[in-house]
C-alpha cells in the first residue's frame, strides 16, 4: 500500500507539473482588434472594436490591450475582422478623417498633377518613395536642364487613393500627393511652376540622399564643339640679294676688278 500511494502521488506529481508547463506555453494575453471590415479614414467608436486572444510568447509591436487606447483615432489603413489594431494604422486622435489623419504634426500634404508616365507607369502608390525632377529653361539661356529638387519624399494619395491597390495592379493617376516639409512644399509649388515634374519611384529602405549637378542638353546630346577655323599658312619667300655685276678693267699691263 505504501508504494502503491507513493507511485499515485508520483504520477500526480509529474501530470500537474506537465500541465502547468502546458499552460504556461500556451499563456494567451489579450489585445484589441477590429470588430469588422473597418475602411480607412473612419473614426473608431466603441462598436468597432473588440479584444482577441494573442499568444503572448509571440511579440506583437505596437499592440493596445485598452479600448480607450484606440477609441477616437482614426484609421490610416483599413482593418479586416479580428485583426489586430496596431499603433502604426492609427492617426493621432482628433487629427480628423481621411487624408488629414496621416499627416503628422509640422508636416504637409502638399498635391502636384501628375500623368500616367509620371506616375511611373502607373506603379505609384500610397507609400512609395520617389525623387522628384523638374525640366525647366532657366533664363541664363543654356537651353534645357533637369534637376533633382526633392529626394526620398513619401506618397501619401495617388488619385484619390490612399491605400495600395491590394493586387498590386498599376493605375492611372492625375495628381500625386505627398508629404513634406513645409519648406519643401515651396519647393515643389515653385518647380511645378517652373516646368514638367517627374516622378523617379525608389526603393522604400534606401535613404541615401546624393549630390547631384543638373543634367544639361548638351550633355545628354554629347555634341563635340566645333574645332577653331584653321589659319592658312602663308610662306615668306626668301627675299634674294640684288645681282652684282663684275667688270674686268685691263689697261697695258694692269687689270682692275670693278664691281657695281
Amino acid at each position: 500500500m505504501a508504494m502503491a500511494a507513493i507511485l499515485a502521488g508520483s504520477i500526480t506529481y509529474f501530470f500537474n507539473k506537465r500541465l502547468r508547463l502546458s499552460r504556461a506555453q500556451h499563456a494567451l494575453t489579450q489585445v484589441m482588434a477590429a470588430a469588422t471590415d473597418l475602411p480607412a479614414g473612419m473614426t473608431l467608436a466603441a462598436k468597432d472594436v473588440s479584444t482577441i486572444d494573442w499568444p503572448s510568447d509571440i511579440p506583437l509591436p505596437g499592440s493596445f490591450s485598452k479600448p480607450e487606447d484606440v477609441i477616437g483615432h482614426p484609421l490610416i489603413f483599413s482593418i479586416g475582422a479580428r485583426e489586430p489594431i496596431l499603433k502604426r494604422d492609427l492617426g493621432l486622435e482628433g487629427s480628423g478623417i481621411g487624408l488629414s489623419g496621416k499627416i503628422p504634426p509640422g508636416m504637409r500634404a502638399t498635391a502636384v498633377r501628375s500623368n500616367e508616365i509620371v506616375g511611373v507607369a502607373g506603379f505609384l502608390y500610397p507609400g512609395s518613395h520617389v525623387d522628384v525632377l523638374v525640366s525647366y529653361s532657366p533664363p541664363s539661356g543654356v537651353g534645357p536642364v533637369t534637376q533633382t529638387v526633392l529626394q526620398n519624399v513619401e506618397v501619401l494619395t495617388a488619385g484619390q487613393t490612399i491605400e495600395p491597390d491590394p493586387q498590386g495592379k498599376p493605375q492611372t493617376v492625375n495628381v500625386v500627393t505627398v508629404l513634406l516639409t513645409p519648406e519643401d512644399s515651396q519647393k515643389l509649388q515653385l518647380a511645378s511652376g517652373q516646368g514638367a515634374i517627374q516622378f523617379v519611384l525608389r526603393n522604400g529602405v534606401d535613404q541615401k540622399n546624393v549630390e547631384l549637378r543638373p543634367s544639361r542638353l548638351d550633355q545628354l546630346a554629347s555634341v563635340e564643339k566645333p574645332a577653331p577655323p584653321k589659319t592658312p599658312h602663308r610662306s615668306v619667300a626668301p627675299t634674294k640679294a640684288p645681282a652684282i655685276y663684275v667688270l674686268e678693267i685691263i689697261q697695258g699691263t694692269s687689270r682692275k676688278i670693278e664691281k657695281f
